[in-house]
């Protein structure tokens, strides 16, 4: 009788056969090796299409920008100037160097105001772009402080910045001062509009007529005509610090009696009232100023 040897379970898969084989006699277990294809590398794939995608969105980009750039849409259709009253519209649209066709996109808002704020009486400039192709120039003019009757006799209100502006054939306004013997290039007459700038209206509206008269330690000292009959010596630096009681004085003196006087207003101030029979320079200063 012939018996067999059950088989094992333990088998090994040879790499070079098909046949499985047992476990050895110790009992010791073979590794199991599979025959497992080899992998083939990938290839890489081809960015051309990308980059075609690419290079025709950038060309259809460019024209599209070339487009809108030569169209009337990006050009300045409008151009708005506000604010101004001496300084005639025609003027501050040549000093900006804008005009209507140029680029709404290449214009320096900063630049274009430094040339409007070069022209006289121009204090402050604002533009403003209001897309498409508006564009906004808003202009702050100087103050107006006083008047003054040229050399060729020609009426002229004067700014802030000193510069004069004609007036025509209007009369001259009662609300501020009149400015008399000032030489255009008297360096105090550029002083006395910047303080009378910054001398609020009601403290001026007595005030006539205002003429230099300096003298070897003040060469800013001047002669102020009321049009209360009241003449006041001061100097520039110290006009706007005076004028806040300068009506009270006056109203003091006008209890008192006295209807006409010299207000001297320098380091110490005092009065010195004029004889009633005496034609003052208050009433002569006032009376030049109404036939003016």
């Amino acid at each position: 009788m012939t018996i067999k040897a059950a088989p094992s379970p333990f088998l090994t898969v040879g790499r070079d056969e098909d046949v499985l084989q047992p476990e050895n006699q110790e009992g010791v277990k073979l590794s199991v090796e599979l025959k497992v294809p080899a992998i083939k590398p990938e290839r890489p794939r081809r960015s051309g299409g990308r980059r075609l995608i690419a290079l025709l969105v950038v060309f259809f980009l460019t024209v599209l920008a070339i487009l809108f750039f030569q169209s009337s849409i990006s050009k300045i259709s409008v151009i708005e100037i506000s604010g101004n009253e001496m300084v005639p519209s025609e003027q501050i649209g040549q000093a900006s160097n804008i005009q209507i066709g140029d680029s709404f996109f290449l214009i320096d808002t900063h630049r274009t105001a430094e040339l409007i704020r070069s022209l006289d009486m121009i204090e402050e400039v604002e533009i403003t772009k209001n897309f498409p192709g508006e564009v906004t120039i808003k202009v702050k003019e100087y103050k107006r402080v006083a008047y003054q009757i040229n050399a060729d006799g020609e009426r002229e209100a004067l700014l802030a910045d000193g510069s004069a502006f004609p007036i025509q054939d209007r009369p001259i306004p009662l609300d501020k001062p009149i400015l008399s013997g000032w030489a255009n290039d008297n360096p105090m007459k550029l002083k006395l509009c910047a303080v009378l700038a910054d001398i609020p209206d009601p403290l001026l509206a007595d005030i006539s007529e205002i003429v230099p008269e300096p003298t070897a330690a003040y060469e800013d000292k001047i002669r102020i005509y009321t049009k209360s009959q009241y003449e006041v010596s001061t100097r520039i630096q110290y006009l706007q610090d005076k004028l806040q009681y300068l009506g009270v004085l006056i109203a003091e003196w006008r209890e008192q009696g006295v209807l006409s006087g010299e207000l001297i207003l320098m380091e110490q101030d005092r009065g010195i009232p004029f004889d009633n029979n005496e034609n003052s320079k208050a009433s002569k200063g006032q009376k030049d100023a109404k036939k003016r």
